[in-house]
């Protein structure tokens, strides 16, 4: 199996995973929304979003760190996973010591819901801090399966995690209720504990899908030995911090829009601005969804051939076939936006002009995440930091000056401008650090057709489904006609 094909298969598992996984918890949505008033889940919502925001704290850029080492010692890749897990074990602690103390207090400072008990907020708080430490526990021996070139038990361990967490929500909020009411068998037992709408029973329910998912994973966990190699691992933490910070920052362009939303229109425009925008971004989700499983698949790869003879030849063809990949999919989505509206409600539907952008963002981004590998290959992930930051900053200061007069169509703009800013900076230091011939002119040919393709079906034909299709499948059969030599060489049998 040629090397393209073997790394396209990969990809391929994992971008199933994530897609199956994404869309067992997205049905989750509005089985909450029904089950909670709008005070409760908004409880839910904060939390949640600290989880997105100390999750990669805790994993501290690890997670790319362990490929890197295992690249650069391949002589001892026992002390890296060793070393790796321990960093991570260690962190846990500490922000166990650090937080446990003041649970209470913490209880108090997100507490948003004056009707909701302090009591339950302190609940909270335990099986919050539970998830994330047991989270962060299972980085990398999920990192391990990945270098290990074992998607499959990826995989099948991340869709056993979320087919728990969504099994226990429905039996808390709709099982043991109808035990309850219908007197079955245990329904006295469980009226003595149960709390009927009680919204704990969410992180009850990560709490053991996470608990399970770090018990199966106690394979990996036992090929660990707690020895410490000191040299390495403060090597790894000097390569891990700029990481880290690069990470922070890309959690800060995915969501502070939303949130300066909130805060800079007024009061009787804010909560429907950014619903409306919310809603249809979930649409450019599904991109988002084929940038995540390249990802997963790229990184490992990336790392395991640096030190081939025609490495950099091997990422810039990939980046040529990710290239047209990615640009299929923005074409094809905006062209059957019609279809893909009815995922949100029709009072969602003013907002979908910005689709599109949020579209072409994630287009950028996943370029950018490509681009990435010379800065992580060379050891300057300082790099990182610099260019996530000039994203970071960019994102902060546009939407505090345009959110006030353009509203959520600013977020769109600005979170494209961030994402293609870096690409670009990513781009050029690159070639100055670590040269990789990329076809820049075949990429941007392929860039700006599907801009016009998505120009045409979106505000030229209306969003028309015969003719934005009819694009796609101009496009489709272009892009075939130039590349079907390499694509027949690809997936030949070897």
């Amino acid at each position: 199996m040629s090397t393209a094909k073997k790394f396209a298969g990969q990809t391929a598992i994992y971008g199933l995973s994530t897609v199956v996984s994404r869309v067992l918890s997205f049905l989750l949505t509005p089985i909450y929304t029904r089950a909670y008033n709008p005070g409760v889940y908004g409880i839910f919502t904060t939390m949640f979003s600290w989880v997105s925001m100390l999750n990669p704290l805790l994993a501290f850029g690890m997670e790319t760190t362990f490929f890197r080492y295992l690249n650069k010692r391949e002589d001892d890749k026992q002390a890296v996973y060793d070393n790796a897990f321990i960093a991570i074990f260690t962190l846990s602690v500490l922000f166990l010591l650090c937080t446990l103390p003041f649970i209470g207090n913490i209880a108090t400072d997100i507490s948003i819901d004056s009707h909701t008990p302090h009591t339950d907020y302190i609940l909270y708080v335990k099986y919050f801090i539970a998830v994330l430490v047991l989270d962060a526990l299972a980085v990398i021996p999920f990192a391990r399966l990945r270098a290990d070139g074992r998607p499959g038990r990826y995989g099948i361990i991340k869709l056993i995690n979320v087919l728990i967490f969504v099994g226990f929500n429905l039996t808390f909020i709709y099982g043991l209720p109808f035990i309850i009411k219908h007197q079955m068998v245990g329904a006295a037992w469980i009226s003595g504990w149960f709390r009927q709408g009680w919204l704990g029973y969410v992180f009850v329910s990560n709490f053991i899908s996470s608990g399970i998912t770090l018990l199966i994973l106690l394979p990996e966990l036992l090929k660990l030995r707690f020895k410490f190699n000191w040299p390495m691992l403060f090597e790894m933490f000097l390569y891990s911090w700029p990481v880290l910070v690069a990470n922070i920052s890309f959690v800060i362009n995915e969501n502070l829009d939303k949130l300066l939303l909130g805060k800079l229109l007024p009061e009787n425009l804010s909560g429907t601005a950014v619903g409306i925008y919310s809603g249809c971004a979930k649409i450019s989700l599904f991109l988002s969804i084929f940038v995540q499983a390249f990802r997963l698949g790229a990184e490992p790869f990336f790392f395991s051939h640096a030190k081939n003879k025609n490495a950099t030849q091997t990422y810039a063809r990939i980046m040529n076939y990710f290239v047209i990949a990615v640009c299929v999919i923005f074409v094809g989505l905006v062209a059957n936006i019609e279809i893909l509206k009815h995922f949100i409600k029709s009072s969602y539907w003013s907002g979908l002009g910005v689709v599109p952008v949020l579209l072409f963002g994630y287009v950028s981004l996943g370029i950018y995440m490509n681009l990435s590998v010379w800065y992580k290959l060379s050891d300057q992930t300082k790099y990182g930091l610099y260019i996530s930051g000039v994203g970071a900053i960019l994102t902060i200061i546009l939407n505090v000056v345009f959110i006030p007069k353009y509203s959520y169509m600013a977020s769109a703009w600005i979170s494209l401008a961030a994402y293609a800013t870096m690409m670009v900076l990513s781009y050029l230091w690159g070639q100055k650090n670590y040269p990789i011939p990329y076809n820049i002119k075949k990429n941007l040919a392929y860039i700006v057709a599907s801009i016009v393709m998505v120009f045409l079906s979106f505000t030229v034909f209306k969003r028309n489904l015969f003719a934005g299709n009819g694009l796609l499948l101009l496009f489709a059969l272009a892009t075939y006609y130039f590349e079907r030599k390499d694509l027949k060489v690809i997936f030949s049998k070897r």
